[in-house]
């Protein structure tokens, strides 16, 4: 083989692993499950704690609870299954505290949500952290239907910013404008239609409508 056609395959083999490298991503969620897809990447380091007294005491910011929560967490289907519409009207099941999720992080959404929720309470009170409780279109999963999602929510330098979000354990979504910006982000990952969000300052159930969507957002 000549050096020129050498040169060349190896030029054009460096244009295809450059055009491959510049490609867009496009991250798309199992839009069946708030499971996560896969664990960070990258684990992010964290004050290393026994006990939830003294993670408290440790931690400084979102960022430390967040990198407990990508190392830690782990999704129990069979609690999903018992918490979705068509078995919680059998029996309720309480959700749990942050304490005993700090010895045992295993849960559902609302549980992570809970406990980012708290622990930046405590932590760091002027972030204004609180619940975002998304409703998508329903699916049904094991006979069981599948519809409320939550997420836990904080503001920082006037932006919004999303984590403890079962589905992505350890990323730290933002910043954004505002939390409809992103739900309308969400979606797209998702992959399903939100019909309905509403921010709130506790996860206990109460008897006033969600925020509707004008238009709905889709993906």
């Amino acid at each position: 083989m000549h050096a020129g056609q050498v040169r060349a395959r190896s030029l054009a083999a460096l244009l295809a692993a450059l055009l491959a490298a510049c490609a867009p991503l496009t991250e798309r969620a199992d839009p069946a499950s708030d499971a996560p897809e896969s664990p960070p990447a990258v684990a992010a380091s964290f004050p290393a704690a026994a006990t939830w007294e003294e993670a408290l005491a440790k931690w400084r910011s979102a960022e430390d609870v967040n990198a407990w929560i990508g190392a830690r967490f782990r999704y129990d289907l069979p609690r999903a299954m018992a918490l979705s519409e068509s078995q919680r009207q059998r029996k309720r099941l309480p959700i749990h505290a942050p304490a005993a999720f700090f010895a045992s992080p295993s849960g559902v959404c609302v549980d992570l949500a809970r406990f980012g929720v708290e622990a930046l309470r405590a932590i760091d009170p002027a972030s204004r952290p609180r619940y975002l409780m998304i409703e998508f279109d329903p699916v049904t999963l094991a006979g069981n239907t599948l519809r409320r999602h939550w997420v836990a929510v904080f503001e920082r330098g006037g932006e919004v910013f999303v984590f403890a979000d079962s589905k992505r354990p350890g990323h730290l979504a933002g910043p954004y404008a505002g939390v409809a910006e992103f739900i309308a982000d969400y979606a797209r990952y998702r992959g399903r239609r939100v019909v309905a969000f509403r921010e709130l300052d506790t996860f206990e159930r109460r008897m006033r409508t969600i925020r509707p969507i004008r238009g709905q957002v889709e993906f």
